[in-house]
Order: C-alpha cells, then structure tokens, then sequence
C-alpha cells in the first residue's frame, strides 16, 4: 500500500512547479488561493503537502527538492501526527480507512472559522483540499465565500483531478499550476528503480498507467508479477482451471479495474509474442493470437466492451491456439 502524501518528502513530480512556488514565497506577493490541475496520481497532493510544510516553517533542505524539508523538522513531525494547529486538510477519507461520497458542506463550513483565527506556530494558515473534485455543491460554494474574502495569511490549496468541472468563480479566483501526466519512459524507469522489475515489466506498468506515477507503482507493486504467473499457468496448461478465469472475471468488473485489465491484456499479449518468436508449427498461430489480443485491448479501452466477456473470449482462443501448436 502507498504511503499519504503527508508522509513523503523525497518525490519531487514537477520541480518547475515547485520552482514557481518557491519564488511566489520569495517574493512576499503570495496568491491566497492554488487549483493544482492534473490526472489523479501525478504528485499534485504531494506537492500541496510539501509547499504548506515550508510556509508553516519547516527548514528548507535543498537536497529534497526546490520545497524540499526534512522528516525530522519539528514541523514536519507535526503535520505527519496530524497535529498541525495551522493545517487543515479537508478529504473524503475518515478514520478507518472508510471514505465518504463526498466532502461535505460540514466541513467545508470549517474552512471560516479556521482563517478567522490567527496563525499560532506559523506566519501562514494553510488549508488542503483533496480532492476538490469531491466537494458536493453546498460544500463549493461554502468553500467561494473563503477565496472571494481571503485571508490576510491564509492559503488554501485545492487538489483538482478534473477542474473544469469546479464552479468558473472558484476556478478565476485561484492561481493554476498545471502537473502534466508523465510520459511512458518516465514511468518505466521510475517503476523499475522504485520496484526492481525488469524492462519488459516496467514499460508493460507504464503503459497501463495513463501517465500517473502513483497508478504505475500500485500497477508494478505485485500486479505484474501476480498476472505473469496467472498467464504463465493459462500459456502452459491452458485456462481448464475456471476457477482462476471467473476469479479473474470477477474482479475485473469495477470501474477502477481498467487498468490492470489492460495491463493483464498487455502481459497475455506479451506471453503469446513470445510464443510465436519460438518458431515451429505454431509460431503463426501464436503471432496470429498476439495480433488479436492487441486488437481486443484497443477496442475494450475504445468502445467499452465488458471485460469479462472479452475475457472469456480471449481464454477461448488461446485453448485453440494451443490446442493447434500441440497438433
């Protein structure tokens, strides 16, 4: 499991962002209100994380980064124990794990009470958002009175996903920092030097990331190792154990199984080109089945098949396959 935001200090996603950041500091003209805009899982809670630890007074360590700080900053050891009298976080996620539909207008209405008050350890009173895609319509417009009358020395960050879908009047009133998704390269080699997988594994992640290097590492993090073995055991015994197919059928159902439904495709694929570069009676037979599941894999993500259908389908093939390369 990944760690929170909170508890990273050495991931420096965007540097040019924290560069911006660090001279709006510098200048003493800093914008009371920040949209960070971006896919989910591209560093933008990170950054927020980093940028409010530096105005609630952490040391800068420039080894870390243009916001960069220690762990051991008595600041930071407050904000890590979520006892930072000058932060306030508002997210979906409540004690327990358990995560709420949205964030609600309750604690949005925090948000007043919380910058009226004077900074008690720090020169700023910071606020983050995460995501402001889940504030619910009461809780924005609860949230507009704050940067419609801002704070003399408050900040308030808001985490966006998808910011066209955030109120135009929220939107003008916040300087954007725009967090791009990270190119297929560069998500590979994060993922191999953070998880020790080879080349062929680490692209395979990459590519089923959608430039998000929080969704490649959760992808390398066992996803690629357990699906190799799932394709080896369908490649060399065939799929005659449907347990292990409907399991996998199963699971793939949930919207946010996309992913790894696509990274499943992507190592079938690869174990059936690798078959056909064997050669032998079945090389065109393999070839012609790697050809077939890269086909499948683009018109799931394209048309939205039900990938458990296509599943069953794919399983289908590759026992003709097989069946034909023992002939």
């Amino acid at each position: 499991m990944s760690s929170h935001p909170r508890d990273r200090y050495d991931e420096v996603s965007h540097p040019a962002a924290e560069q911006a950041f660090a001279e709006a500091m510098a200048s003493g003209r800093l914008h009371h209100g920040w949209m960070l805009c971006g896919p989910e899982g591209v560093g933008k809670a990170g950054f927020a994380y980093r940028a409010a630890r530096r105005l609630l007074g952490a040391a800068a360590d420039p080894a870390r980064g243009p916001l960069g700080s220690a762990p051991e900053d008595p600041t930071n050891r407050l904000i890590a124990a979520q006892s930072h009298p000058d932060l306030m976080v508002l997210e979906r996620v409540t004690e327990g794990s358990k995560a709420r539909r949205t964030i609600s207008v309750d604690q949005a209405r925090e948000l007043p009470g919380f910058f009226a008050k004077s900074p008690s350890r720090a020169q700023w009173r910071v606020a983050i958002v995460d995501s402001a895609d889940d504030l619910n319509v009461n809780a924005a417009n609860a949230l507009l009175k704050i940067l419609e009358e801002p704070p003399e020395r408050g900040v308030l960050f808001l985490v966006a996903h998808s910011p066209g879908r955030l109120l135009p009047t929220i939107r003008s009133r916040c300087r954007r920092l725009t967090f791009p998704a990270w190119p297929v390269a560069r998500l590979a080699d994060l993922v191999q030097a953070r998880m020790g997988l080879d080349e062929d594994q680490g692209r395979s992640a990459a590519e089923a990331a959608g430039g998000s290097p929080g969704r490649a590492l959760a992808l390398a993090g066992n996803e690629v190792a357990e699906l190799d073995v799932l394709v080896r055991n369908w490649v060399e015994r065939g799929p005659a154990d449907m347990k292990s197919v409907i399991a996998a059928a199963e699971s793939f159902r949930r919207a946010e199984a996309a992913p790894r439904f696509e990274l499943l495709l992507d190592r079938l694929a690869a174990a059936a080109r690798g078959r056909a570069l064997e050669g032998g009676a079945g090389a065109a037979a393999w070839a012609d089945l790697w050809s077939r599941i890269q086909s499948r894999s683009e018109q799931t993500a394209g048309l939205n098949l039900d990938r458990p259908d296509v599943l069953f389908s794919l399983m289908a093939e590759l026992e003709r396959v097989r069946r034909s390369a023992a002939c």
